[in-house]
């Protein structure tokens, strides 16, 4: 199986968690921590990234709270983490290039670092796999979205 599925030219790493209707992916890293940031659909619809802004590393967020808020050509809006926890990193290179969402939306342009609440569950609610193509497939097709798009330098996924 590949590593990563191709939808109407977005990129989908199957082995990701996502929550579609916020276009926000999430990667369980080893040490226990979340790295949360915005998919391929995400960095498409919203053109050219322009600015980030971080809330305070070190502070506790429910689920579905604002830990970050980007602004791009044609948006500005919030990356809700899909987990309680602490924030507890964010990538300061977008701070000086937020364009890396666009070149990189599943590798440089990671947006924040959560340590999630023991036994939050709210992961759960993510899709991962090919649960997540589908959902992905279905929910393009109902809101009538365009292929993704990639900017000069569009990174591929890492394999995991």
């Amino acid at each position: 199986m590949s590593q990563f599925a191709i939808l109407r030219n977005c990129v989908l790493p199957l082995h990701l968690y996502y929550k579609i209707d916020e276009h926000i992916w999430m990667r369980m890293e080893p040490d226990g921590l979340v790295t949360l940031g915005f998919t391929d659909v995400a960095q498409t619809t919203a053109g050219g990234m322009l600015h980030v802004t971080f809330r305070q590393v070190g502070k506790f967020f429910p689920a579905g709270k604002a830990v970050a808020v980007v602004e791009s050509a044609k948006w500005l809006g919030p990356l809700r983490t899909p987990v309680a926890g602490m924030l507890a990193a964010t990538n300061e290179s977008l701070l000086e290039d937020a364009g890396l969402i666009n070149r990189s939306p599943y590798g440089r342009g990671w947006v924040v670092k959560m340590q999630p609440q023991a036994s939050d569950g709210a992961h759960d609610l993510l899709v991962t796999g090919e649960a997540a193509l589908a959902a992905y497939e279905a929910f393009m097709a109902e809101r009538d979205l365009d292929d993704c798009i990639h900017c000069e330098g569009y990174e591929l996924p890492a394999q995991p």
